[in-house]
């Protein structure tokens, strides 16, 4: 057995493993890069795998950093499935459609407003190809195993981290291997929280958070104060959302703070196509998450969910306050630059950050302090107030990683550590080896891990 890390592996973005055994080659996730340019220009590189080498492809969950290198892997020659749970396929859809949709876009704008350095911009895909990858989906019901051939199965179990992700678990010649994908938190705001695993020979585990803990604070609050301050300024709050996820989960909250009356009497709006048709898969999976049909409700009163680029449009240029959540949630593209256009030289409008922001993207730039970023091809100074919650974070912490690791019966023969920024992979090894006595190593991309 041998394992080769194509991405993900010192990033949190790009996620990619080959899992080659008994003369099959199987791809864990397939995503894209993001951030850095020199992380980003991975994605027009050839893979050092032909695509119809690859027998299988598994799918931890729907996010662009694991699924969005599909359509190229399908027009580079893949010809097999995608196994993933029935959420993800339909996340995946909507996921892998806009961003097809949202490539085509900026490759059009680049080259209508010249700033493109190359003759001519062209997209990574388009949402043509994203449309050819959706044939290749197989979905499989969790905590059930299902045979590959007489040595191998394999079984997805719940990882908490969004809707229909997954842990992957492999049987392999009588030898367990375990693939974390990202491992969501202990007490989830609207999912079921991460399943325990007792055994595995060889562990993948995430890092993204592995240097630190989440704030332990009341979030409906730490959501609150950003509204009432911009509020008392008589500005508007745009939230850059990442529509898988994190949207719902503000909605909820928002709804909940409706429903006692905290929130000032402004409007609303989701301003995310695949942030509205996410929505609407979680209403669809009832069983799959915790909410009740009174929260549901409630969060339907309580945003006004914009899909047609007019609507967007008359909501951009509309002067009146308001809190605006759209996308995309690192500020890499979509219509939450309209909204900055318009609204991030004005001290009186805030900009709240409530996920992860990778190196290299815009996101991570107002988290740093930059005096002004660039997009539309020119820079944009920041004079709006910039607010940020870590709790919301959909990853688990350092002490939630510890936490699922603990259940493990006993200490995986290796265990590799991967998906995080170096610092933060390095704490966490540190801390499993001190706490846990586990061997383990930091994965190290393109390099290639033999398997006893």
């Amino acid at each position: 057995m041998k394992l080769t890390f194509l991405g993900g592996a010192g990033t949190v973005t790009g996620s990619k493993i080959i899992l080659e055994v008994n003369y099959k080659k199987l791809l864990i996730d397939c995503g894209l890069f993001q951030g850095l340019k020199e992380l980003r220009l991975k994605n027009w590189e050839k893979l050092p795998i032909n695509g119809d080498d690859i027998d299988i492809v598994f799918l931890t969950h729907a996010h662009l950093d694991h699924s969005g290198y599909l359509p190229i892997l399908v027009k580079n020659g893949y010809k097999g499935k995608i196994y993933c749970s029935e959420a993800t396929k339909d996340l995946a859809k909507i996921i892998l459609l806009d961003s097809g949709k949202i490539q085509e876009e900026e490759a059009h704008r680049a080259n209508k407003h010249h700033y493109t350095k190359h003759e001519k911009a062209v997209p990574l895909y388009d949402r043509e190809d994203a449309v050819n990858t959706l044939s290749h989906f197989q979905t499989f019901k969790l905590n059930e195993w299902f045979p590959i051939n007489d040595t191998i199965k394999f079984k997805f179990l719940n990882s908490g981290h969004i809707l229909g992700s997954t842990f992957i678990v492999f049987e392999i010649n009588g030898k367990t291997i375990v693939f974390s994908g990202d491992i969501g938190r202990k007490k989830p705001i609207i999912l079921p929280k991460y399943e325990y695993i007792s055994n595995a020979d060889y562990l993948v585990i995430e890092s993204t958070y592995g240097n630190r803990l989440h704030e332990q604070t009341d979030i409906k609050e730490a959501l609150l104060k950003p509204i009432i301050k911009t509020y008392e300024k008589g500005g508007t709050l745009v939230i850059p959302t990442f529509s898988v996820e994190r949207a719902q989960e503000i909605i909820f909250l928002l709804s909940v703070l409706k429903r006692e009356n905290k929130l000032p009497n402004i409007p609303i709006y989701l301003d995310s196509p695949m942030g509205v048709n996410a929505t609407e898969v979680y209403l669809n999976y009832k069983n799959d998450h915790i909410l009740s049909y009174e929260d549901v409700s409630s969060m339907l009163s309580t945003v006004h969910l914009v899909s047609d680029v007019e609507t967007s449009k008359s909501v951009v240029s509309n002067k009146n306050q308001k809190i605006v959540l759209a996308g995309s949630g690192m500020l890499t593209g979509g219509r939450v630059l309209h909204y900055l256009d318009n609204l991030i030289s004005d001290p009186k409008n805030s900009i709240l950050i409530v996920g992860y922001q990778a190196v290299g993207t815009r996101g991570r730039a107002l988290l740093s302090g930059d005096s002004e970023i660039k997009f539309f091809g020119s820079y944009h100074k920041i004079n709006a107030e910039i607010f940020t919650i870590n709790a919301f974070s959909g990853h688990a912490d350092q002490s939630e990683l510890l936490d699922w690791l603990k259940h493990f019966k006993k200490p995986p023969l290796l265990t590799f550590i991967n998906h995080g920024e170096p610092h933060q992979s390095q704490a966490l090894k540190t801390k499993i080896k001190n706490d846990l006595g586990w061997k383990c190593t930091i994965a190290k991309m393109e390099n290639e891990y033999y398997l006893d």
